[in-house]
């Protein structure tokens, strides 16, 4: 049985796919990655994240178009899939559960989205 669960990684670069959209390619997510969480991190670790999601059916490729700035080299694009969508909203639900039990927020403040 294949792995439903996102690790806290794949899951920023999952929510990364969806944010870039049909800019979604790994150099341009570990460009956002990078400046969103202020962290560096390795074009390799985004690649196989990328190929896990995508073995776990949350995400799907295809190859784009061949630009100019790449000396005509093609971009794959990534896309999140039904499941990849699905897998999100579980993950948020989830954390959105916990943070409403933590005693500090409990009662004061509920999270929804």
């Amino acid at each position: 049985m294949k792995e439903t669960k996102l690790g806290d990684f794949e899951e920023v670069l999952l929510l990364l796919v969806g944010i870039l959209d049909k800019e979604a390619y790994a150099f341009k997510i570990a460009e956002k990655f990078e400046s969103q969480t202020e962290r560096a991190v390795s074009i390799g670790a985004v690649h196989s994240t990328l190929n896990r999601l995508s073995e776990k059916g949350f995400l799907k490729s295809a190859m784009g178009e061949s630009t100019a700035e790449r000396g005509g080299r093609r971009k794959r694009i990534y896309t999140i899939t039904a499941a990849g969508e699905k897998a999100l909203q579980d993950s948020r639900d989830f954390k959105m559960s916990l943070w409403n039990q933590y005693p500090s927020f409990a009662g004061n403040l509920k999270f929804n989205f």
